[in-house]
């Protein structure tokens, strides 16, 4: 059969390798024509667009870049025409592959989405079209499950989270901490205007605390000058180590992380974290508009925890002061760090373990037959 998947972001385009992957052992003759990143060209070559030219996130970013967004969603309109594919599977990237899903559905083709959209924390109302113009959704968080009962979305299929499997898998001949010289992670996001806002406070940290050694886990997508010209804007040591994250976290004796998926990356390498986020303030204001009171957390590990498992540090509350006192718990502190620890092992048993790529990339090919 004839996939057109579609991933936006450095997360999509990992889980989306690992899905082709699936899909080529239940599916030995699937053919692959794909948005996404270098981890995706591994497995079937060039991606019609690169994530490096899609990775745009926050509410005036998308409006500042808007022409550039519309004119991908018409391109992509048009190649999945000349293509003709069996179905069309979305990976996360919310804002623009449910609006190309619900465009296929209208043209017959089968649709699938692959990582729920936050719609317990905002735009809830997108559930009702999504009912009618997706096929399936493959959702991998245990807290989604009640969710999509609840709001009665029958095609909503819970597969686990690939991490556990990726993960696992990385681990595999991979260093161990160093408890001599302590390494610090500092992993600042994935995009150039998360890494723009979040990056600084980092370093500052890292000047201050020079008995450790600090790498930032960077992206070569992102480009050596973008990080550099942050850098050079302090006198300190910090290296750059570049599509590594795994093998830093390996070793990491701590972290500071920007909310994400690196967070649940950070807690199955068992390393205690402190969550940062700083961003546009208008768009944080809209995001606190949409989300009112509905979640309390926004860190995956405390999403999936139900708890405060992990401190998160957001807009305000991302200062010099603050980060330092609560990296000082982590990295210091035996009892918060072990406190830590047993929480991600809760974590971890509360997903649902090995196989998510494979039962979803079923849970595809059921959907298409």
């Amino acid at each position: 059969m004839k996939y057109y998947l579609i991933a936006g972001e450095a997360s999509g385009d990992l889980l989306g390798a690992h899905l082709m992957r699936a899909l080529q052992q239940v599916d030995p003759h699937a053919e692959f024509r794909f948005w996404g990143g270098d981890r995706m060209k591994e497995v079937a070559g060039e991606p019609v667009r690169h994530i490096r030219d899609l990775a745009i996130m926050g509410f005036v970013e998308v409006a500042m870049h808007l022409r550039t967004v519309l004119g991908n969603i018409s391109f992509c309109k048009r190649d999945i025409m000349a293509t003709k594919p069996d179905a069309v599977i979305g990976i996360d990237y919310p804002g623009f592959n449910l609006k190309i899903e619900k465009w296929a559905h209208a043209h017959g083709i089968r649709t699938i989405h692959y990582v729920s959209p936050q719609l317990w924390a905002w735009k809830k109302g997108r559930i009702k079209g999504m009912r009618q113009y997706l096929d399936s959704l493959c959702y991998l968080l245990p807290f989604e499950q009640q969710f999509y009962a609840a709001n009665h979305m029958p095609q909503a299929t819970y597969v686990g989270h690939p991490l556990i499997d990726i993960i696992r898998t990385q681990k595999t001949g991979l260093q161990t901490p160093n408890p001599e010289h302590p390494l610090i992670v500092l992993l600042p996001g994935s995009r150039k205007n998360e890494i723009r806002h979040n990056l600084p406070p980092m370093l500052r940290l890292a000047q201050r605390h020079p008995e450790y050694r600090f790498s930032v886990a960077a992206m070569s997508l992102v480009g050596e000058e973008f990080y550099r010209s942050i850098l050079n804007t302090s006198d300190i040591s910090v290296s750059l180590v570049y599509d590594q994250t795994y093998h830093l976290l390996s070793q990491a004796h701590a972290a500071v992380v920007c909310s994400g998926t690196a967070t649940l990356e950070t807690a199955l390498f068992h390393v205690p974290q402190v969550v940062c986020y700083r961003a546009n303030p208008i768009s944080i204001a809209i995001a606190k508009t949409l989300v009112g009171r509905r979640i309390n957390h926004i860190a995956l590990v405390d999403l999936i925890d139900d708890s405060d498992l992990v401190t998160e540090l957001l807009q305000q509350d991302f200062n010099d002061q603050r980060l330092e006192t609560e990296f000082n718990l982590i990295a210091t502190d035996e009892a918060t760090r072990r406190h830590m620890l047993e929480g991600y092992r809760r974590v971890e048993a509360r997903l649902c373990g090995p196989g998510a790529s494979l039962r979803a990339a079923q849970t595809i090919i059921d959907t298409i037959r």
